[in-house]
C-alpha cells in the first residue's frame, strides 16, 4: 500500500511549489507595499508637525465621519482621542508593514481600520474597502514573506 504523500501529482505539485516560491516571496512584498501606502498617505494628513495632529483630522472625527450601522449614522466617542489613535496607526503599522516586523498584528490593525472606514463609507466597499481588507487579511494569514524582518528573526530563532 503506498502512501498518498509519495504519489507523482504530489511530487508534481512540490516542485511546482518550490519553482514558485520566488514569487511568494515578491507578492508578500508587493502586498505589505500596497497596503502600507494607502494608509501612510492617509496618516500624512492627518498630521501638520511633529506629534502635532492637524485640527482638520479632529474637526472630520468631530463633525463629519460617522459610523453607519443599520441605516443609522453614530458620531464616534471622543472624537480627539480618536483622532490621535488613527493618525498614530496609520504611519506607524504602514512602518512596520514595509520594514516586515509584526508584520501579521501590522495588518490585522490595518483590517481593523477597513471595517472602520466601511462602516464610515458603506458605498466605497467595492472600489476600495474590498481590495484593501483582501490584503490585510492575507498577510494576517500568510504572513510577511521571505523578504522580512519576520522571516530573519524567525530564521534566528527557531
Amino acid at each position: 500500500m503506498s502512501s498518498v504523500g509519495n504519489t507523482p501529482a504530489v511530487a508534481q505539485t512540490t516542485a511546482l511549489g518550490r519553482l514558485f516560491e520566488p514569487v511568494g516571496a515578491i507578492a508578500g512584498l508587493m502586498a505589505r507595499f500596497s497596503l502600507a501606502v494607502i494608509f501612510f498617505k492617509s496618516g500624512l494628513t492627518k498630521w501638520s508637525g511633529f506629534m502635532e495632529l492637524s485640527p482638520s483630522a479632529v474637526y472630520l472625527f468631530e463633525n463629519e465621519f460617522k459610523v453607519t450601522f443599520l441605516g443609522t449614522a453614530y458620531g464616534f466617542p471622543y472624537p480627539d482621542i480618536m483622532a490621535h489613535v488613527a493618525g498614530t496607526a496609520e504611519i506607524v503599522l504602514p512602518i512596520l508593514l514595509v520594514i516586515g516586523l509584526f508584520t501579521r498584528f501590522a495588518a490585522l490593525g490595518l483590517f481593523a481600520m477597513t471595517v472602520v472606514i466601511f462602516l464610515v463609507y458603506p458605498t466605497h466597499w467595492p472600489n476600495e474597502q474590498l481590495p484593501w481588507a483582501a490584503m490585510a487579511l492575507s498577510l494576517v494569514a500568510y504572513g510577511a514573506g521571505k523578504i522580512s524582518l519576520d522571516y530573519l528573526f524567525a530564521r534566528k530563532t527557531g
